[in-house]
């Protein structure tokens, strides 16, 4: 008997000691899907700098990061990379504390657009424009090849590069003033975007086409200010789009902020239903991810409020929203845009078979490159 009521409190220890770790509240499904819509830039070099990102990842559970070494609000080159060792260090502390695989995200193209600088240890770089104009496979594919196994080495998953824009405005302060595109021939853009795509992809390292449906032509950065390019723009500007994804590019394209009344008289690229899923969607055959500019560019930020500026991208078929903390800084802005869906969703704006649509492209893209480890 005494033997019997022995066993019966150790397997009533046992119990008491097991439940909490049984009963913890697994997220919804709903939290899940949501999250992963998101991409959040921070400040910080660790995460004990950044307790904000942690909680959205652990409680939020958002799907990406964007990684910058210049703070633009703070006017401050501490951002999230000193060097190497410290970058290596925060990209495994991130993925660590996430229980879906993060996207881990940069804008490392080369040349003036370049996160990771000489002066920080990392490799030097050049810029697509001077590519273009040697438009050689060979140094195509080892610049391609570098900036990725430096990524790779980074524990980087995601390059938001190659620019798919056309040089048409040299003067463009955004793009052709920037060495940012490799040419004003599409051709000498298709072929390039290919090569430094497969030097990507050999890495493991997911490339994204930007910005969608052309940037090349503005004459105004959508980082300061509504960007017209209705005068400007010409269906030219879509032939890199056309030829890539006719050859099977299934990879991130990313949108532009750029307003153009040929495509859309209402809503900028990024908002536009006609645009992306009109356009890129249905006329050209995309069926990847679309990931928004970032949402807090002046182009945006500063002509919609933020419920409305959700709702549209949701609308027009952005998949992940970007949110770089980096034009403004609110560290709880991921908190806001997973309350804004929820409302949306609440009030039957937007659909759950919408936020289906986009989850499982993300996740078919995690898989794809055996980042979903779950």
């Amino acid at each position: 008997m005494k033997k019997k009521l022995r066993v019966m409190a150790a397997l009533l220890l046992l119990t008491l000691f097991c439940v909490p770790a049984q009963a913890v509240k697994k997220p919804d499904s709903l939290s899940v899907k949501i999250g992963q819509m998101l991409m959040i830039g921070f400040r910080g070099f660790s995460i004990a700098d950044s307790p904000e990102i942690a909680n959205d990842i652990r409680e939020r559970h958002i799907g990406g990061v964007v990684l910058f070494d210049y703070d633009v609000p703070s006017h401050s080159p501490s951002r999230n990379i000193s060097n190497p060792e410290q970058l290596a260090r925060l990209t495994l502390e991130l993925q660590k504390v996430s229980q879906i695989p993060l996207l881990i995200a940069i804008d490392q193209e080369g040349g003036k657009v370049n996160r990771l600088k000489v002066a920080r240890g990392f490799p030097p770089t050049v810029s697509a424009q001077h590519l273009g104009e040697l438009n050689n496979a060979d140094s195509t594919g080892f610049a391609a090849r570098q900036c990725a196994k430096t990524l790779k080495a980074m524990h980087i998953g995601m390059n938001l590069a190659p620019v798919a824009d056309l040089n048409v405005n040299a003067d463009n302060p955004v793009i052709g003033k920037l060495g940012r595109s490799f040419s004003s021939d599409p051709a000498v853009v298709s072929s390039n975007i290919t090569l430094t795509c497969s030097a990507y992809r050999e890495e493991g390292i997911i490339p994204t086409l930007k910005h969608f449906p052309g940037h090349g032509s503005s004459t105004t950065d959508t980082h300061r200010d509504f960007t017209d390019i209705t005068g400007s723009w010409t269906e030219k500007e879509l032939e890199p789009y056309r030829a890539l994804i006719a050859a099977g590019y299934h990879d991130p394209i990313m949108t532009a902020h750029v307003f153009n009344g040929k495509l859309d008289p209402l809503y900028p690229a990024t908002l536009s239903k006609a645009i992306l899923d009109g356009v890129l969607r249905k006329n050209i055959g995309f069926t990847g991810v679309i990931v928004s500019d970032d949402m807090q560019m002046k182009a945006i930020a500063d002509h919609y409020g933020l419920e409305t500026a959700i709702q549209l991208a949701i609308e027009a078929g952005v998949d992940i929203l970007l949110f770089g903390n980096n034009t403004s800084y609110d560290p709880g802005i991921a908190s806001k845009a997973t309350t804004i869906i929820r409302s949306l969703l609440q009030k039957k704006i937007v659909t759950a078979a919408r936020i289906d649509r986009s989850y499982h492209r993300i996740m078919e893209l995690k898989k794809r490159y055996n980042i979903d480890r779950t």
